[in-house]
This record gives C-alpha cells, structure tokens and sequence, in this order.
C-alpha cells in the first residue's frame, strides 16, 4: 500500500479551510469563545478534542467504504 500524498495534502488543506472558516465567520465572537475555552479544566477540553477525533475518524471511514 503506497501512501497517496496528493489525498493527504488535500485533507490537511480542507482542515484549514474548516479552520479558518470559524475563525473568519465568527471573529466577533471568537474573544468570548476563547474565554469559555479557557475556564474548561484540561480534562474538559481532552474530552472534547476526544469526541471530536471520534467524529472526524467516522466521517473518514463512511467517506472511504
């Protein structure tokens, strides 16, 4: 199995571009969310960034079967 870097590098891209879509979407409200962000205790935000891989790794399954 090779590994497919013009499939890689376009993932990492779309990862950007979801990114960075918030924060140009919601630049009037990201000040409050990192606030929020920043009262979490690290077991919070673990779980969180937890869930979301799970998601993320879900969607890439479904997409690929």
């Amino acid at each position: 199995m090779q590994f497919d870097w013009k499939l890689f590098l376009c993932a990492v891209g779309l990862a950007f571009v979801f990114e960075g879509l918030v924060y140009f979407a919601g630049a009037n409200k990201m000040p409050e969310l990192l606030r929020m962000m920043a009262e979490r205790s690290p077991a919070e935000l673990r779980m969180l960034g937890g869930v979301a891989m799970i998601i993320g790794l879900i969607l890439v399954y479904l997409a690929r079967t």
